[in-house]
């Protein structure tokens, strides 16, 4: 009997990543747990928080770990919403993970240790394979995205060719037509942070995707080489957001479709030209009228971060253009305003004296 007074008597399970991340040798986060044999009104009675919204979720009121009923799910609808789900206490945990993505993340343990393993999911993670557990999976087509995501992250997985064969049917079906952009951006962006991100982008073209969700991106693999660098891995999602979207001439468009957050749409809007005027004439015009562009002289640390991301792609003086950025953040604007005659000429004259500023600093 579990020594956790608000657990104790309940089947519960520890399931999915946290299970998969342990038996690969992986730290992992917060732990989910499913419980088997409860009713809902029993969870509340002893002190857990619902918040499930489809399905009967609660968090544990010390932990904060959440707990669900084991649940089996049938399709009522097109797209990832379009399910019924059933949380009677007649439901097993066999029928649980029966319900699940992939064999290696239906494995559930006790709070003793043992696993229960009914789709050999250890089997595959020996054999480092991403394998659908069901033909349940065609049902829900964010798992395509979850999938893709995975192999950004575990890089010596490879994906079962019959499942690589049904996200293709997927496709084909128009089950990926009702990903809404929110749960697409969600695993994109977070495949973007993950150790080889390109994986992710080859699983999303091998099924037909890309075209779906992202009809604006063009396969660039100067942009996948980009993507997967060491000096990638050190940037934020803003930055590595904006290096993916150099593969199209619309990141505009692409960032409205995805409706990626402002600080990514910016970067990715900024980027090229930051790219442009490092490879141009650096004129002191030219440089300044780069720094107002960017806004740089607002936010500087964002022109610092553009040209971090563009160093992944191209040679770029740093030290150089933050001098640059440093002399020209150094001019009294104040100053300059007092030096004319009428408040029309301020906004020259502030400029013409960063103009001089800079060329003072290039010559």
């Amino acid at each position: 009997m579990s020594a956790d007074s608000v657990v104790a008597g309940l089947q519960v399970y520890i399931v999915g990543g946290a299970v998969r991340d342990a038996l690969l040798g992986l730290p992992h986060g917060d732990r989910d747990w499913v419980v088997v044999g409860a009713t809902p009104e029993e969870m509340v009675k002893r002190g857990f928080i619902p918040v499930g919204g489809d399905f009967p979720v609660f968090l544990h009121p010390h932990t904060k770990e959440e707990y669900a009923l084991a649940r089996t799910e049938r399709k009522s609808g097109r797209g990832y919403k379009g399910f019924t789900f059933y949380t009677g206490v007649d439901v097993t945990l066999e029928e649980d993970l029966r319900r699940r993505d992939l064999t290696v993340n239906a494995i559930a343990q006790t709070e003793s240790g043992v696993l229960i393993d009914p789709l050999q999911g250890q089997v595959d993670l020996q054999a480092r394979v991403f394998r659908h557990v069901g033909d349940a999976f065609k049902e829900d087509p964010v798992r395509i995205l979850r999938l893709a995501r995975f192999a950004a992250r575990f890089v010596d997985f490879t994906v079962a060719p019959e499942t690589m064969a049904l996200c293709r049917a997927m496709v084909e079906d128009g089950e990926v037509d009702a990903l809404v952009p929110e749960r697409v951006w969600q695993e994109l962006s977070r495949g973007l942070l993950c150790a080889q991100p390109s994986r992710m982008i080859a699983v999303l073209d091998a099924a037909g995707v890309l075209p779906r969700v992202m009809p604006q991106w063009q396969k660039s693999d100067r942009v996948l080489q980009a993507i997967d660098s060491p000096q990638a891995h050190a940037l934020p999602l803003e930055s590595r957001y904006a290096l993916f979207c150099l593969s199209t001439d619309d990141c505009v468009s692409l960032s409205r479709h995805l409706r990626a957050p402002g600080d990514c749409a910016d970067m990715a809007r900024l980027l090229p030209l930051v790219l442009k005027a490092i490879q141009a004439d650096q004129t002191a015009d030219a440089i300044l009228s780069l720094f107002e562009v960017c806004d740089a002289l607002r936010k500087p640390d964002r022109l610092r971060a553009l040209l971090r991301a563009a160093a992944v792609v191209v040679d770029v003086n740093i030290p150089q253009w933050e001098q640059r950025l440093v002399c020209v953040l150094g001019v009294d604007a104040g100053l300059a305003a007092k030096q004319v005659a009428h408040p029309s000429e301020i906004k020259s004259a502030v400029r013409q004296a960063r103009l001089n500023a800079l060329l003072s600093a290039l010559s």
